[in-house]
């Protein structure tokens, strides 16, 4: 019951948080790379549209390589999330957490509840709380344990309270435990893909370095600017998948044949449920 009277006073409330009609999105990941894989293409579509974008990285990412670490390693990747900011029009904060050390206990959580308060978000993305690392498995719970909580006023009273409810959406993964993505919204990336890859080559430490020697491919890393750009646009190709292929025709109708590149997004049941009106005034991307 208390939960239907919730989502009935949540849907009287104004759609978006500011009267400037300026749609305001802020993504949670684990580090300061995760939310360039898995949102840069929405992120950029936003940005060029004049709305605005946060990209929240949980941890400094002070354990992610395989030659550097600690204070120097985290002051690198946080240039290099500031320098991918810069590129898709956005901002970029990273918090001080550790990298592998991450749990979803309550000081975080206040961490991020107060940034999506802050923000006066609209939209909250992150990742789901299952996944292989334990960073994104707790990024996932931590935001999830805050989606409520964003609305209550005398929790992080320092913050003011926002009046509605946030709606929170999901990145797509491939995991299938204990239920697999469920692609709720596909939005095609075509028309920004290029600054999609340009966020990406913003992380230098890890797209050609950690990851690559991770994945035994350091070896086919490129040495010049150029070669390795191309390079990475094909191992991180942002292709449709076929499993998406119901959900983006949902949308784009007759086009969505000609869509290449894709990003899907779930809404979860927690936060706002918004009814397709409010999709497509959230999201006013599909033709």
């Amino acid at each position: 019951m208390l939960r239907m009277l919730t989502l009935a006073l949540a849907a009287t409330l104004p759609l978006l948080a500011q009267g400037d009609g300026k749609i305001r999105v802020i993504a949670f990941g684990a580090h300061p790379d995760d939310c360039d894989i898995r949102a840069a293409g929405l992120a950029a579509k936003y940005a060029a549209a004049g709305h605005l974008v946060k990209f929240v990285s949980v941890t400094n990412g002070d354990a992610g390589h395989h030659e550097m670490g600690g204070g120097m390693l985290a002051d690198r990747r946080r240039k290099e999330a500031q320098e991918s900011g810069r590129r898709l029009g956005i901002q970029y904060d990273v918090l001080d957490n550790h990298d592998g050390e991450l749990t979803p206990n309550l000081n975080v959580r206040m961490q991020i509840i107060r940034k999506i308060r802050e923000w006066n978000a609209d939209i909250v993305l992150s990742p789901r709380p299952n996944d292989y690392h334990p960073d994104h498995r707790y990024t996932g719970v931590l935001v999830q344990d805050a989606a409520y909580m964003v609305t209550v006023p005398n929790l992080a009273s320092d913050t003011p309270s926002i009046r509605k409810n946030p709606v929170f959406l999901y990145f797509y993964d491939g995991f299938q435990q204990p239920q697999p993505f469920r692609p709720d919204l596909v939005i095609s990336i075509d028309d920004v893909i290029d600054k999609k890859f340009a966020a990406l080559d913003a992380h230098v430490s890890q797209f050609y370095e950690w990851l690559a020697w991770h994945a035994g491919v350091l070896d086919q890393v490129p040495k010049d600017p150029k070669g390795r750009l191309e390079w990475l646009k094909k191992v991180r190709a942002q292709r449709v998948r076929p499993e998406w292929k119901d959900a983006l025709r949902k949308r784009y109708g007759a086009k969505a044949d000609a869509v290449q590149n894709a990003e899907a997004f779930e809404i979860t049941e927690y936060g706002r449920q918004p009814s397709e009106e409010e999709i497509r005034k959230l999201l006013p991307f599909f033709p």
